[in-house]
């Protein structure tokens, strides 16, 4: 009895995979005259004249709108850099919002509680962002820090120490900003240009890359040395 039901299982497992010939010559019919094979799905279009598929006879809009594999959606045609810039801008001024409008904190404490949050939203979202927009040439990794393709437990305290680091900044340029408005007005200690979302979050944008275009140097610096000595190492 034993043996009866192994005898079915792999006649059906071998029949389950067995080449279906027929449906075979019908697709290479339809292909070739272009028409749909019997039974089947017409909902595609189909080259008359060189058997191939053929985006231009596509139906995009209407009732009878297609189905289309090979259309280029409207996001991958805005360049890299803009949408990396408008993601960690966004972002940034989010997190000022929330933070510097809605707690009642001023001076050092803000600083470091919004250099903190702001750190924990880009590890927790902004990077993610990145790795599920990118393709296989990793296109994002010259907008990010720690630009890591995997999910590192250690990179989510390095962002909370960076961009507490990258907040600070900020608060300098604003510092230095209404000291430079104060000098221009003749006035003293008065706040000129005050903390909101929009100016916030393009500072911090220009901090954070500059400050990792001084990481990607240096990062270059020492691939460069590297090869140099491997090349002299290789013609002694």
């Amino acid at each position: 009895m034993a043996k009866k039901k192994k005898d079915f299982r792999e006649t059906t497992i071998q029949n389950y995979y067995d080449l279906k010939a027929d449906k075979v010559d019908e697709l290479v019919a339809a292909l070739k005259d272009g028409d749909a094979p019997s039974g089947g799905d017409t909902n595609y279009s189909i080259n008359a004249n060189t058997g191939v598929y053929d985006p231009k006879n596509v139906t995009r809009s209407g009732k009878d709108k297609q189905f289309d594999p090979y259309k280029v959606d409207k996001l991958s045609r805005i360049p890299t850099w803009i949408k990396a810039i408008f993601v960690k801008w966004w972002f940034a001024g989010a997190t000022s919002y929330f933070i510097l409008w809605g707690l009642p904190l001023t001076g050092p404490d803000s600083v470091l509680l919004l250099g903190v949050v702001l750190g924990m939203v880009t590890d927790l979202f902004v990077n993610p962002v990145f790795r599920y927009m990118e393709s296989d040439r990793r296109e994002y990794d010259g907008y990010v820090m720690f630009p890591f393709p995997f999910k590192a437990f250690w990179t989510f305290f390095a962002n909370i120490i960076y961009y507490t680091l990258v907040v600070y900044l900020v608060s300098v340029v604003y510092t230095n900003l209404n000291v430079l408005a104060n000098i221009i007005n003749k006035t003293a200690d008065a706040i000129y240009i005050g903390v909101e979302p929009l100016l916030f979050g393009t500072i911090c944008v220009l901090a954070d890359m500059a400050f990792i275009g001084v990481k990607d140097g240096v990062v270059a610096l020492v691939r460069r040395m590297k090869n140099r000595k491997k090349e002299s190492v290789s013609n002694v």
